[in-house]
């Protein structure tokens, strides 16, 4: 592949799905976003979960106060969906700027416990998240200890998500973190104005292979985990298509390297760090950087119904080795690296 292109510049993008954490790692973690996105919508699924609107308020000020110094950043607040959440919170959320609620099956990924055990108790809830014109945010596995890893997201699509627009048609709705060719399929035929799906860089990047081939790689492992090559290869057709269904979501989730290299590691890629690089690194993998703009700075925007953000950023060809370790408050944490460990793009901020 020829890289005549040496320089890209971006209007100034966003991220719409990035975990931050909270205390003292916040302030490691949010910076990195900041420098690269002018928005981003920070998921609530913190030790104590963000399931009121004076928690979003409170974890939104504590955001705004770590933001480096003369960068203009700006977070979406979301709000935990539990099987106690009712309509009054929803629209009390609505009011304190919260735009979306999130949906984790209970047990379904990391911090997850809180979440939602029966989904067909969520008709009053989804109703008023309708009317009320907030999204609804799925993270879209089933949780049957039954049913493969593998294909859990598949399982989901098909046995909870058909019904769940059937019964709530007016409710913008989004499948996070899509890993599957079944998920692009599902969204290519049924989505509309009320379904969209974001993907993260490392499912549009990287394969099963890379995470258990020649021993296990546990900063590749993520849920969804990732999965055959086939359905990195439709992510990745989708992510580039110029589909508005299709857009920018990190879902960068930091983990301390103790909790990751260990015997049961947390499921979480950083990718913070390096979020742009990474998805020009995918999207120039098929030639198809010109795509980049709109996945990462339209389409997410126009289906929240949010202004464009100001600005630009520069993304230039400048080779550079990843770093083994960042700081993550009193520890470290190691970050996703490509296969190689390098990358040919870099941000620049400064």
């Amino acid at each position: 592949m020829m890289h005549s292109v040496r320089e890209i510049v971006l209007p100034r993008p966003d991220d719409f799905h990035v975990h931050f954490r909270e205390g003292a790692v916040l302030a490691d973690v949010v910076r990195h976003t900041a420098l690269q996105f002018g928005r981003a919508l920070v998921m609530p699924n913190l030790k104590s979960p963000v399931i009121n609107a004076d928690k979003a308020v409170a974890y939104r000020k504590a955001i705004q106060e770590v933001v480096p110094v003369g960068v203009d950043f700006t977070p979406l607040m979301t709000l935990y969906l539990t099987d106690q959440t009712t309509s009054d919170d929803i629209a009390k959320a609505k009011q304190a700027g919260v735009v979306a609620v999130k949906w984790y099956p209970a047990g379904a990924t990391t911090l997850s416990d809180h979440g939602v055990s029966d989904w067909r108790q969520m008709d009053a809830v989804c109703a008023a998240l309708a009317e009320q014109e907030m999204l609804l945010l799925i993270h879209g596995e089933v949780t049957d200890p039954h049913i493969d890893i593998f294909e859990r997201e598949t399982r989901f699509v098909r046995d909870i998500l058909v019904e769940l627009r059937q019964r709530h048609p007016n409710l913008r709705m989004v499948l996070e973190h899509i890993t599957t060719a079944d998920s692009v399929e599902f969204v290519q035929t049924h989505g509309t104005k009320n379904l969209a799906a974001t993907i993260t860089a490392q499912h549009l990047l990287n394969n099963r292979n890379h995470m258990l081939v020649g021993g296990i790689k546990p900063h590749f492992y993520c849920l969804p985990i990732l999965k055959k090559e086939t359905d990195r290869i439709a992510l990745l057709s989708a992510a580039t298509s110029g589909d508005s269904r299709f857009f920018l979501g990190t879902d960068s989730a930091p983990h301390a390297q103790s909790a990751k290299e260990t015997a049961c590691g947390c499921a979480g890629c950083f990718t913070g760090y390096a979020a742009l690089e990474l998805y020009a690194t995918a999207f120039e993998s098929v030639d198809k950087l010109t795509a980049l703009s709109k996945f990462s700075a339209r389409f997410g925007a126009d289906y929240y119904g949010l202004e464009y953000n100001k600005g630009e950023v520069l993304l230039r060809r400048q080779p550079w080795d990843l770093p083994e370790t960042l700081p993550f408050g009193e520890t470290i944490i190691r970050p996703y690296h490509t296969v190689s460990g390098q990358l040919d793009w870099k941000c620049i901020t400064a």
